[in-house]
């Protein structure tokens, strides 16, 4: 008999987040179906966090990957720099629909950093192509995360994920998310501010923080009464995860760039957007060629991953995505209360279909070990379940059925209450 799957692994493959010492054998994955994944030894297990939150369908669905078939046989890939094609072109015209706010321009790229790397770009050059000097600062909240390339790096939070590469990020000056009844006293430093970044209501790789929809409005208004350029990194929350579309759907103030990946195409193509409202468009168009945006990518407008997105945008109305939403939304608050009974578990908070909590720990934060142990014992029950070290938090895929969804409290309360 020949290697398994995992042996021939561990011989060429190097994991993302994954300590090579130490790091658990991979479990060779052979298939998926809706809420599972299922290994080549015919185990299966309950994917409660829907594959680092971008399976929002569930896997493998057969409706988008029709569309992503019908589409490689007509144009799997052309340059993007001097063409077009339909896909690109349809699903710009369904997100200018949908995207909360007055946005103007779709541009391409091919993950959450490079979305968050364009807009950080787009909103330094606006003010570059006007010539204004003097604003020369980024502002982002703590515990932010926004990405793992350098730029998206420096406007996340100094931690554990940025520590080897701190003196190779640009200067950012970095305030607490937001809240009500709490003011910072910001205003001449908004006077320098090329930009503010955040992810709103809730900050996912820092520790799936929740902040009020409330304050985050007031802040924006700030902002905006001061000129900065408002984005939204919507990479995590869009697509349904807060109850809403988009978490900007919850304030009256809405960002002049938004960024976009993850559930955009139902979890199963690489893709990233950028949407700019018509102010920021309206700087780079000029007849100064040097004033162009020198940005793009080889996949950039990759058909086969516009056909995916409009067939994950059709799914909310075909398979009525949002109703699903609603159960689980109402799932988890009924299992917070439940959550609430034990002393061990603390800082319970959700944020529509996400709800998390943590356990304490002589370590908190991502090191912890109580990942591993978590981890191993839900894979061992057949849930999947990835903790941010002592947060544990549950995102499943919107197709999760309330029979598996009380499959996975019951897991969680069997690991984490002991």
């Amino acid at each position: 008999m020949g290697s398994s799957l995992t042996e021939r692994d561990k011989k060429v493959i190097w994991h993302p987040y994954s300590p090579q010492k130490y790091a658990p054998e991979p479990i060779p994955v052979v298939k998926g179906h809706g809420s599972w994944i299922f290994d080549e030894n015919g185990r299966r297990y309950l994917d409660a966090i829907s594959s680092w939150w971008v399976t929002i369908h569930g896997h493998a669905h057969p409706y988008i990957a029709g569309k992503i078939y019908r589409q490689a046989l007509e144009l799997e890939q052309v340059i993007f720099a001097g063409f077009t094609h339909a896909p690109a072109v349809n699903l710009a015209e369904k997100l200018l629909g949908i995207l909360p706010g007055n946005f103007s321009k779709i541009f391409y790229s091919d993950n959450g950093s490079t979305a968050v790397e364009v807009a950080i770009k787009m909103a330094t050059q606006f003010w570059w192509n006007k010539g204004e000097k003097k604003r020369n600062r980024i502002l982002a909240f703590n515990h932010s995360y926004h990405g793992d390339t350098f730029g998206a790096m420096s406007v996340s939070e100094r931690g554990l994920f940025t520590l080897a590469f701190h003196d190779r990020l640009f200067e950012v000056n970095f305030v607490d998310p937001p809240r009500i009844g709490v003011k910072q006293d910001i205003s001449s430093l908004l006077e320098q501010c090329v930009c503010v970044i955040y992810e709103p209501l809730l900050q996912g790789a820092g520790g799936m923080n929740v902040y009020d929809a409330k304050a985050l409005d007031e802040f924006i208004a700030l902002c905006r009464s001061h000129g900065v350029i408002c984005i939204a990194d919507e990479v995590m929350t869009g697509f349904g995860r807060t109850g809403k579309m988009f978490a900007s759907e919850n304030c009256v103030n809405k960002p002049d760039i938004i960024c976009l990946s993850k559930g955009l195409t139902g979890g199963t193509m690489a893709m990233g957007v950028t949407a700019c409202s018509k102010l920021i468009h309206d700087a780079f168009v000029t007849d100064d060629k040097k004033k162009t945006f020198f940005h793009g990518h080889s996949f950039t407008a990759n058909p086969l991953s516009c056909a995916a997105a409009l067939a994950s945008l059709d799914l909310f109305k075909i398979e009525n995505t949002f109703q699903h939403i609603g159960r689980i939304v109402r799932s988890h608050e009924s299992f917070a209360a439940r959550l609430a009974g034990y002393r061990n578990i603390k800082n319970i908070r959700q944020c529509g279909t996400i709800i998390a909590f943590e356990i304490p720990d002589e370590v908190s934060g991502y090191t912890s070990s109580i990942r591993d142990v978590i981890t191993a014992s839900g894979l061992e029950n057949g849930v999947y379940l990835r903790p941010l070290g002592n947060t544990v938090y549950l995102m499943p895929p919107y197709c999760m059925s309330e029979e598996e969804m009380e499959r996975v409290y019951e897991v969680v309360l069997e690991i984490c209450t002991k």
